[in-house]
C-alpha cells in the first residue's frame, strides 16, 4: 500500500505534506492540471492515515495548509508592499500570517479526521471528505469570508466533473475531488469512481439549464491598463479620462463595461461635459456603460459601478467588501498606519440590490472579489440574464491572482447559468458563456477592448434554486454516516 512507502518520521512527513500543498496549486488556473488534484489529495489522505495522534493529524493538515496557500495566495505579499506601500518587514509577516490563517482549515480538519477516525477505510473517506469541504465552505463566510483556492474551483471547465456545478456548486464540488482522492488508496476503486463521476459530469454538461431570453447584444468590455501607482494620482486623471472615452468611442456597443473604478473620485467630481459625453456615446447605439466610481460623500462612500446611456442613471454599490482594502476591521487602525491605500474605509451597500436595467436586459452587477461568493451572487435571480463583474486587480501585480480570478467567474456562471462580462484593469477581461466556457480574453497587462455579442439567459439552475444547501446535505449525511457505529 501507498502508506508503506511513505516517511516514517514526523518531520519528514511534515515537510512531505509542505510540498504536497504546494503541488496542489498546479490543479488551479493558470496551470489547469484538474487531474492532478485527486492525486494530490490521496497524498494528504495519506498522510493523515499515518499520523498517529489527532495532534499529528493537526500538524500535518497545517503543514500541508502552508504548502497550499504560501503558494497559492503568496499575492498578498504584493498588494500590501509593492501597491499598499507597507514596509517589507511588516509586509512579509502579514502576508505569512494571512496563509497561516487559512492553513487553520485543513489543519483543523487533519486533527477532526485523526479525533473520530473510524476502523473502516470506506468511513475514513467519507469523514476525510467532508471534514475538507466543510472547511472550504466554514472559509467562506468566517470573518466576511474568503474561499479562494477551494478545492471545487479547480474542476472548472474543461474538466468533466463541471457539470456537477449547477447541481451542488463549488463546495459540492470540492466534496467530490476529496471522496475521489482518498478511494486512489484502492487504486481499481478509485479509477473506476473517478470515471464514474468523469462519465456523469459530461452527461451533465449535455443539459442546458436555462434558455436564451430575447437577442444578443452587443458587447465592449475595456481594460484600460492604468498603474497602480498613477491610478490616485492628480496628474493621471485627465489621461485617464481620454483614455476611455477613445476606447468608448472607437467600439460602440449596446453594453460597455468599465473596470472598478475606473475613474477614480466621486461621480459628481467628474466633469459634467465629459459624463454628457459618455452619455451621447451610449445612446448613439441605444445602449448603455457601466463604470466603476465612487459614490456618496467623504462621510461614508461606496465603491459603485454607475450606468449611463439611454437608460435612467442606476447605482449598484459593493456590499461584501475586502477586509483591511475597504475597511478596516476594528483595532486594526494601527496596522494600516504604515500602508497607503486610498480609500480603504468603504460603507457597505446594501444586500439587495435589483439588477441594473440597461441595454434592455436585466444585469446583475457585482464588484471585484464579491463574485468569490456564490450564495451571494444567486441573489438577483431569476431576474437578472446577464451576470457582469468590474476588477482592479493591478493590486497584485502580475501574479496568480487574475487567472484565479477568472477561474472562479467560471463557476459562477455554471452555477448560475448565466454568461459573466469581466471588464477589468489589467486582466483577466473576459467573455465566459453560460456554460462556463471561457469564450474570449483579451492579454493581460495590455490596453484593449474586447468586444463580442452576449445573449441574456432565463430559468434557474438547481444550485441557483436552492443555493449551497444539497451540497451541505449531502455533506452533512456522508458526515454522520463515517461516524456511525457498526452495531
Amino acid at each position: 500500500m501507498l502508506t508503506k512507502r511513505l516517511p516514517e518520521r514526523l518531520p519528514h512527513r511534515l515537510g512531505l505534506a509542505v510540498l504536497i500543498g504546494a503541488a496542489g496549486v498546479l490543479c488551479f488556473a493558470p496551470f489547469g492540471l484538474f487531474w492532478l488534484a485527486p492525486l494530490v489529495w490521496a497524498g494528504f489522505f495519506t498522510l493523515l492515515l499515518r499520523a498517529e495522534t489527532p495532534r499529528q493529524g493537526l500538524l500535518t493538515g497545517l503543514a500541508f495548509g502552508l504548502g497550499f496557500f504560501l503558494c497559492g495566495v503568496s499575492w498578498v505579499y504584493v498588494s500590501l508592499s509593492v501597491f499598499g506601500g507597507m514596509p517589507w518587514w511588516l509586509a512579509g509577516p502579514a502576508a505569512f500570517l494571512f496563509c497561516a490563517v487559512m492553513a487553520l482549515f485543513p489543519m483543523m480538519a487533519g486533527w477532526a479526521f485523526k479525533r473520530w477516525q473510524p476502523a473502516t477505510f470506506w468511513q475514513q473517506v467519507l469523514l476525510f471528505a467532508a471534514a475538507l469541504s466543510l472547511g472550504d465552505w466554514v472559509r467562506s463566510w468566517l470573518f466576511t469570508g474568503f474561499p479562494w483556492l477551494a478545492l471545487g474551483y479547480s474542476q472548472a471547465p474543461p474538466s468533466p466533473l463541471a457539470g456537477f456545478a449547477p447541481l451542488l456548486g463549488v463546495f459540492g464540488l470540492s466534496f467530490a475531488i476529496a471522496v475521489s482522492g482518498a478511494l486512489l488508496l484502492r487504486w481499481r476503486i478509485g479509477l473506476g469512481f473517478i470515471a464514474l463521476l468523469a462519465f456523469t459530469g459530461f452527461g451533465l454538461r449535455q443539459i442546458e439549464w436555462t434558455v436564451p431570453q430575447g437577442e444578443p447584444i452587443s458587447v465592449a468590455l475595456i481594460q484600460g491598463n492604468i498603474p497602480q501607482e498613477m491610478k490616485f494620482r492628480p496628474e493621471a486623471f485627465f489621461r485617464t479620462l481620454a483614455l476611455y472615452r477613445e476606447l468608448i468611442e472607437a467600439n460602440p456597443a449596446q453594453l460597455t463595461l468599465l473596470p472598478e473604478t475606473a475613474f477614480p473620485v466621486f461621480i459628481d467630481q467628474l466633469p459634467e461635459d465629459y459624463v454628457d459625453t459618455l452619455r451621447q456615446l451610449a445612446r448613439r447605439q441605444q445602449g448603455d456603460i457601466v463604470f466603476g466610481a465612487l459614490t456618496g460623500d467623504t462621510a461614508a462612500y461606496y465603491n459603485s459601478a454607475i450606468s449611463l446611456g439611454a437608460s435612467p442613471l442606476q447605482v449598484y454599490s459593493k456590499s461584501h467588501l475586502v477586509p483591511y482594502g475597504e475597511f478596516i476591521p476594528p483595532g486594526f487602525a494601527w496596522f494600516m498606519a504604515y500602508a497607503n491605500i486610498p480609500a480603504s474605509s468603504f460603507s457597505r451597500g446594501p444586500e439587495q440590490q435589483p439588477p441594473l436595467a440597461v441595454a434592455g436586459r436585466q444585469v446583475a452587477a457585482n464588484i471585484c472579489y464579491e463574485d468569490v461568493f456564490g450564495r451571494e451572487i444567486i441573489r438577483a435571480l431569476p431576474a437578472a440574464g446577464i451576470l457582469i463583474n468590474l476588477s482592479n486587480t493591478a493590486w497584485f501585480g502580475d501574479s496568480l491572482a487574475q487567472p484565479q480570478h477568472l477561474q472562479i467567474a467560471q463557476l459562477r456562471a455554471l452555477e448560475s447559468g448565466r454568461p459573466m462580462l469581466r471588464a477589468t484593469n489589467t486582466g483577466m477581461t473576459a467573455i465566459v458563456d453560460a456554460d462556463g466556457t471561457v469564450r474570449a480574453t483579451l492579454p493581460p497587462f495590455t490596453t484593449g477592448v474586447l468586444t463580442g455579442e452576449v445573449t441574456a439567459q432565463s430559468g434557474l439552475t438547481p444550485y441557483a434554486r436552492f443555493g449551497d444547501w444539497p451540497a451541505l446535505g449531502l455533506i452533512g449525511l456522508m458526515a454522520l454516516l463515517s461516524l456511525r457505529r457498526r452495531g
